[in-house]
């Protein structure tokens, strides 16, 4: 694929180099579950080695560099440490605050119609203490702010939405959601697992109230590692839930029983880690760091917008946005007179992996995947059966 700037170019062979998947596969699944980078597999082999070979002599080795990807995390979102709770994925860190707010009947949340359900369910679940779950219309991603922010009022608790929209692709303007939660004074919780890692986001800069992301998309981690984001006005509203061992501030003393609860985050990360999980995150999130957020995101739209434009001379009818501000790693598209599933059973015989999501086809590019990958789904879509 010609690239826009040599930059684009060097951050996909380097990404590329530490994606054992292509030897395999041209992989268009990341916003479902991504293959697992180099360096997070190779974390996980030398945790497995240590933990087979010298049990938990290591566990202190293991405890540091937990800690150093927490910091990675907090670095990643431009938060502070100690705002940064690991958890084994997206649906704990949002139930941290859908369980941990003091809920009065007559309270609502605002949320979106086209919401993974990990975004809905938490929500609703509140009914039974007389919290109401509004749900604000959207078109094929897009969000109508006035209608959005019609639907909040003074009881207005939490203003929760995806930054990606998980079947479009459509990246949501943060801050103007912002202003509308905060206006209404209000928590702004954010699902960021279809945009988080490649997609630039400070949190502070942002006005971002919480958020969580499981690492298993985007940050090419695997499964079950994922964190969460409690700024220190949250964290204080929030009453403590899934406490354990690990929640309090002498968590080591095992003989000291006594609820001095620790001041952050951590607080949450009531037992023993995910320890190979977490450590293989920070494997991914290194690789990240030292390649740049916002030149893994330049390279994924630059891979985007060539797909579009050669899916379209193909005869597909592209649904997500393509406007600067709006677009992202996710391509929903319709192959006319074809059926989605066959067409995604057809590709994965012929080693492209691609997904369905409302009715359409969908794939969902990182910043590794280049013009070779995107020949064979070409290919693969063309001789696809009708």
């Amino acid at each position: 694929m010609p690239s826009r700037t040599p930059q684009i170019e060097a951050t996909r062979r380097c990404l590329r180099d530490n994606m054992p998947i292509t030897n395999n596969w041209a992989y268009f699944d990341h916003a479902a579950v991504a293959p697992i980078s180099g360096p997070a597999a190779e974390t996980l082999r030398q945790w497995l080695d240590e933990a087979t070979q010298h049990g938990d002599t290591c566990w202190l080795d293991w405890a540091h560099k937990l800690a150093e990807t927490r910091t990675a995390a907090a670095n990643l979102l431009g938060a502070e440490t100690g705002e940064i709770a690991l958890v084994q994925h997206t649906t704990a860190g949002i139930n941290l605050v859908a369980e941990g707010l003091d809920w009065q009947r007559g309270d609502n949340v605002v949320t979106l119609d086209d919401e993974f359900p990990t975004n809905a369910y938490p929500w609703l679940n509140l009914a039974s203490q007389g919290v109401e779950t509004r749900r604000v219309p959207t078109t094929d991603g897009h969000v109508d702010l006035d209608q959005f922010a019609e639907h909040c009022d003074a009881r207005t608790r939490v203003v929760s939405v995806s930054w990606v929209a998980y079947a479009s692709g459509y990246r949501r303007n943060l801050q103007a959601i912002a202003d509308i939660a905060h206006q209404h004074k209000a928590l702004f919780f954010v699902d960021a697992i279809q945009g988080l890692g490649v997609f630039p986001l400070n949190v502070k800069e942002t006005d971002v109230d919480a958020l969580s992301a499981d690492g298993h998309k985007w940050l090419l981690g695997p499964e079950g590692a994922g964190i969460a984001y409690l700024s220190k006005t949250t964290l204080s509203q929030l009453k403590p839930i899934g406490v354990g061992w690990h929640s309090v501030k002498h968590a080591h003393d095992f003989s000291r029983i006594e609820l001095n609860l620790k001041t952050t985050a951590e607080r949450y990360e009531g037992g023993s880690h995910n320890m190979a999980g977490f450590l293989a995150l920070g494997g991914s999130l290194n690789l990240f760091a030292s390649l740049g957020v916002e030149n893994l995101a330049n390279a994924i739209l630059d891979f985007t917008d060539t797909a579009c434009s050669q899916l379209e001379d193909l005869g597909a009818t592209i649904h997500s946005p393509r406007d600067t501000d709006q677009r992202s790693g996710i391509v929903s598209f319709e192959l006319p007179d074809h059926d989605p599933d066959l067409v995604r059973k057809h590709c994965l015989k012929n080693s492209v992996a691609l997904n369905c999501r409302a009715g359409r086809l969908r794939i969902s590019a990182h910043a590794y995947n280049n013009q070779e990958d995107l020949d064979k789904l070409l290919v693969a879509l063309k001789s696809a059966p009708n």
